[in-house]
Order: structure tokens, then C-alpha cells, then sequence
């Protein structure tokens, strides 16, 4: 294929991507070495976000390496972990298998960086997340930093200040990171993807990022060769680099369109104000608050992948256990305006955060995060509306509907019936 893309109309990419359009939601998860110090180094606190705190606070690659020695992960439980995602209704899960500092979180013949080789743990997550992901049903998908990587001479390629840390004006800050990016890739980067895509079932997904200048269209349509090469059903994220060869775009972190954006499209967001774990990070983003999230980026036409970051014991932070599962319980009650859902087909309510709708052919599923009181009065509706019901009303028992041409009127109870977000489905007449 020599890296040449795909378009929205090829066969082979709609096949793959199929289940991707369906799920809507996922589980990121970012956890390695940067566990450890978890924001701090050598007693100081550093702004940015926690798996950027070698960068952050310029420590020598051989002293970070020392931390490889301490990990020793004992709460690390991969079925603990599936279980979790499948509770929140996540429907797929993207681990970091290496992250910028170079740390592989599975064992690589390739370098010994990794958590098998150089800690005590002598385990490989990869393997155990790729097995407990298979028993529930959820695609199992690894993140791979293939433009950058601190440990390696050669992959220290970051151009200027990252948006959530300080400015840096240098690339390097050790002599052992300098030397030939493409050596880097040649050696370490594309081996490691081989493997990844080679020893561990099927990935549904590779999640690459950062790409640099350097990560050229020629370099980035090689990596692409190689994932098909191996594996043509897997999903390249948005960050590979070059142009054309990924299957999804992604917006930026935590970045949501204004309105609805066409293509496939994804964006990854976090529980509180990082990635990494941060012990003094308790931002914590409430149930409600992802309820929206996801709800505002599925009526725009996009997935929502959102991250935990579990501590240096393989502990995920009770609050974000807390809130995702209740994002599960919304979901079942409320999911089949959700999973398989397209845009709305409407589009003045991106003023306000008071209501959003998504669709499915012949129904508009309304989410009511502020409730209008005893009716609802929606104008532009798109037909003549058959039926309506409240999701979270068990019998959906059917509500009065008043309809003048394009202008309906739906009356509802007093109060609303779910605590975070009722629902309103709408059947619309055929013809």
C-alpha cells in the first residue's frame, strides 16, 4: 500500500472501523514508571501532567531509569481493570504499552527498558489486559509513543514547550538522547510495534502520538505498512504523523467541536486535570460531568475515550472508580441512545448546555440536563412524531405530544426521572 490512505468510501475501512462507529465510548489507560513520582521530584511539585514529569523536571535518563527498580506494582489486577471498564459501558480499552519516557509496559526483546526485564514485578499488563479484555467483550487497543522517546538516543524529537508544562527551548536536556531519529525508529520504534501486533492477540486499536516534523508522510506511511502489514483490522488513531494514514482523527485533549464535526472522530479526556497519576491532583470531574461529555460528543458524531491514571500499586483512584460506574449505570438504562447513535438533527442547542440529541434512523433520542418543566417544545423536527417515551420510564409509557407542522410540544412529569440526565425518545413516522 506504500502508505497511501484510505477514504470514508473504501469497503476495507468501513469493515474495520464498523464496530468502532458502534461503541461510542472507551477506557484510556495511562500508568508506567511516572507513577512513582507522581508529580514530585526530589521534594519539588511540578505543573504539567504527571507522565510528563522526566521532561518536566529535566531528570538524567540513566536517574530516571532507577525508578524501574522500585515498581512493584502488587494491586495491578487486569480482570479488576476489564471488569471496571465494562461496568462504566465502555465498550473498548486503550493502554499505554509505551509512553514517552520509553518505559515498555511489556516484555521486549526489543530493549530491556521494560517492566518484565527492569523491575521486580516480572509481569507483562499487555498480556494480562489483552486476556481479561477477550473474556468481557471489550477490543483490547495499546497506545505506542512511536515519535518520541526520552530513553533513546535519537528520540528526543519535542520541538518547543508542551501546552501543559514549562517552556523548554532545547530538545535534549542529557547527552546520552542525542543522535539520528531515524536510527530511533529503525531500531526501537517500529521492532516494538512489530511486537506489540505480533504477541498479543488482536488489537483493535494503535494509539500513536506526538508525531514531530521528523514523523514525515514516508516515515509515518512505512509505520501504517507495518500495522497492516501485520494486523489489517486494526484502528491507527490520528496521531501517527505524516498525512492520510490513519483511519480516525483525533481532537485534542480534552477538546470538543463546537458543533457536529463529520468523519470519525475521537476525543480523549481525562477524570481530572492529567494523565498520569498526580497524588495531588483531586480535580475530580463528576458522573454528571461525563454524562455530558459524552452525550455533547456523540450528538456531534464523535467517540469519547476517557482515562484513568492508576497509581504505582495498580491502584485506579477511587473517585474515578465511583464516577465511571455510575456513568455505567446511566448507560443501562439509557444506552441504546448512545452505542450506534449518529448525530443530532438539530443544532441550536450547542448554545447551552440545557439539552442534547443524537439519532438513529426514524428516532431522535432528546438528553435533558436542565428540565424545562412540565412540556417540552422542540421546533424543526424533522416528521410527524408517532411516539414518545422517557427511557428511564420502565413501562415508556406514552407521553401527550402536540404537533404544528415542525413545532411539537411533549408533556412531561413534573420532575425529572433520572438524577443526571432524562431521556426523551422520539419515534418519528416513516415516509
Amino acid at each position: 500500500m506504500n502508505g497511501s490512505s484510505l477514504t470514508e468510501v473504501d469497503p476495507r475501512r468501513n469493515a474495520r472501523i464498523a464496530w468502532w462507529r458502534e461503541a461510542k465510548f472507551g477506557m484510556f489507560i495511562h500508568w508506567g514508571l511516572y507513577a512513582l513520582p507522581a508529580g514530585e521530584w526530589k521534594g519539588k511539585e511540578y505543573p504539567g501532567i504527571g507522565e510528563w514529569i522526566e521532561f518536566n523536571a529535566r531528570i538524567p535518563v540513566d536517574e530516571y531509569a532507577q525508578l524501574s527498580r522500585q515498581f512493584q506494582p502488587v494491586a495491578f489486577d487486569a480482570d479488576g481493570w476489564a471488569q471496571l471498564a465494562q461496568d462504566a459501558g465502555m465498550k473498548y480499552l486503550v493502554f499505554t504499552a509505551k509512553h514517552h519516557d520509553g518505559f515498555a509496559m511489556f516484555h521486549s526483546k526489543v530493549s530491556d527498558f521494560n517492566i518484565v526485564d527492569a523491575s521486580p514485578f516480572k509481569r507483562d499488563p499487555v498480556q494480562e489486559l489483552s486476556a481479561a479484555c477477550s473474556q468481557r467483550g471489550i477490543r483490547f487497543g495499546v497506545y505506542y509513543s512511536q515519535a518520541q522517546d526520552w530513553h533513546e538516543p535519537g528520540g528526543c524529537v519535542w520541538e518547543g514547550a508542551h501546552e501543559d508544562g514549562p517552556d523548554w527551548p532545547e530538545k535534549e536536556w542529557d547527552p546520552q538522547q542525542k543522535g539520528d531519529f531515524g536510527e530511533y525508529l529503525e531500531k526501537k520504534s517500529f521492532p516494538q510495534v512489530r511486537e506489540l501486533l505480533s504477541n498479543y492477540g488482536p488489537i483493535a486499536v494503535i494509539w500513536f502520538d506526538t508525531p514531530s516534523e521528523q514523523m514525515t508522510v514516508e516515515r509515518a506511511g512505512a509505520l501504517e505498512d507495518l500495522v497492516r502489514e501485520i494486523q489489517p483490522d486494526t484502528l491507527i488513531s490520528g496521531r501517527i504523523g505524516g498525512a492520510g494514514s490513519s483511519d480516525y482523527d483525533s481532537e485534542g485533549d480534552n477538546r470538543f467541536p463546537d458543533g457536529p464535526r463529520p468523519g470519525n472522530w475521537e476525543t480523549p479526556a481525562t477524570l481530572n486535570d492529567t494523565w498520569g497519576f498526580k497524588k495531588n491532583d483531586t480535580n475530580w470531574k463528576k458522573a454528571e460531568d461525563l454524562v455530558f461529555h459524552l452525550v455533547d460528543t456523540v450528538s456531534k458524531g464523535g467517540n469519547y475515550l476517557l482515562n484513568v491514571g492508576p497509581d504505582a500499586t495498580g491502584v485506579i483512584p477511587h473517585p474515578s472508580r465511583s464516577a465511571i460506574r455510575e456513568v455505567g449505570e446511566w448507560l443501562k438504562v439509557n444506552g441504546e441512545s448512545i452505542y450506534g447513535a449518529s448525530p443530532t438533527r438539530f443544532g441550536v442547542e450547542f448554545s447551552a448546555k440545557d439539552w442534547r440529541c443524537t439519532s438513529k434512523p426514524g428516532i431522535l433520542y432528546i438528553h435533558l440536563f436542565a428540565w424545562p418543566g412540565a412540556a417540552l417544545k422542540l421546533n424543526d423536527v424533522p416528521a410527524r412524531i408517532d411516539d414518545a417515551c422517557l427511557l428511564a420510564d420502565s413501562q415508556r409509557t406514552s407521553l401527550q405530544i402536540t404537533q404544528d407542522g415542525a413545532d411539537v410540544t411533549v408533556r412531561l412529569p413534573d420532575e425529572p426521572v433520572d438524577r443526571i440526565a432524562t431521556v426523551l425518545r422520539l419515534i418519528l413516522r416513516a415516509g
